[in-house]
């Protein structure tokens, strides 16, 4: 397991301060404010953390209320909204500096059997055979004005092996392309057997790429380029199928829409072995600068 991955799992192993009140702390960022994924992923702990073990988490919806600090602890409180025979219900607030800077409702189901039937996979090469951050960012390093974006990016992405399929839209600046995007991700090391642990994984990486296929559309390089500003606004999940964040899944993303200052970002999740793992939705301001 790599340092970074360790110290990924620290983060998202919240510190307990009363039965349904947890503390968190942040890690850096490419940018000056908490990560979306890192808050969604440690609220989803949180909740998690106060539902029976026989009881895995199959949806989660989010918004995004307010700018994280990344220098400040978040507080995670954790309301028990219900508690049936076969689902759990949890809404969870996170607090920075006395105000909610995130809100996020969980359900958890019991295991049954049901009706089955998914959406095939779509087409995608062999993710060992596409390079790893390290080898592919360094090459668009001069289309960042900050030069220190791509040491920032390769940090930021150490404890998960996210792989493009083609060019990521700060590779493509000027040309719009299909408002569609593929990568490959799973961690730099193997997890625990803990279910929770996988869902909040795939939580934490689900925010780093699912808006790219808007900026895709309108040949725009996105926040390390400067040619937008944006930040998520909500997001939702629904978890179909079990699944291991430590191998090898297909984020395969689209965006339908773009209007208002508004883009909409949406995706499914796939095994390596064709089984639909995840659907994800998220919409995030989408502006360009004013000059």
């Amino acid at each position: 397991m790599s340092s970074a991955l360790d110290s990924l799992l620290d983060l998202l192993d919240l510190e307990r301060i009363e039965q349904d009140i947890f503390r968190g702390t942040s890690r850096s960022a490419v940018v000056p404010r908490v990560f979306g994924g890192q808050v969604a992923a440690q609220a989803l702990v949180a909740a998690g953390r106060t539902v029976p073990a026989d009881r895995t988490a199959h949806s989660l919806h989010s918004y995004f209320l307010r700018m994280g600090d990344p220098g400040a602890p978040i507080v995670y409180s954790v309301d028990r909204i219900r508690d049936g025979r076969s689902f759990t219900t949890r809404r969870v607030v996170a607090v920075q500096h006395g105000q909610p800077i995130f809100h996020l409702s969980a359900s958890f189901q019991t295991y049954e059997e049901g009706l089955e039937h998914q959406a095939a996979m779509p087409p995608a090469p062999d993710p060992e055979t596409l390079p790893t951050a390290a080898q592919m960012l360094p090459q668009y390093a001069d289309r960042f004005s900050d030069p220190g974006v791509v040491d920032r990016l390769i940090e930021a992405r150490a404890a998960v092996d996210l792989r493009y399929v083609d060019a990521p839209p700060f590779g493509t600046v000027g040309e719009p392309r299909e408002p569609r995007s593929q990568v490959w991700f799973r961690t730099n090391g193997k997890l625990a057997d803990d279910p929770l642990l996988h869902v909040c994984m795939a939580t934490y990486v689900s925010d780093m790429t699912l808006l790219d296929s808007v900026l895709l559309a309108h040949g725009r390089g996105g926040w390390t380029v400067g040619d937008v500003v944006g930040a998520s606004l909500d997001h939702a999940m629904w978890f179909h199928r079990p699944f291991r964040a430590d191998e090898w899944l297909l984020y395969d993303q689209e965006s339908p829409s773009a209007s208002g200052g508004r883009g909409l970002g949406q995706a499914r999740i796939y095994t390596q072995d064709g089984r639909l793992a995840i659907t994800v939705i998220q919409e995030g301001v989408v502006r360009v600068p004013r000059g």
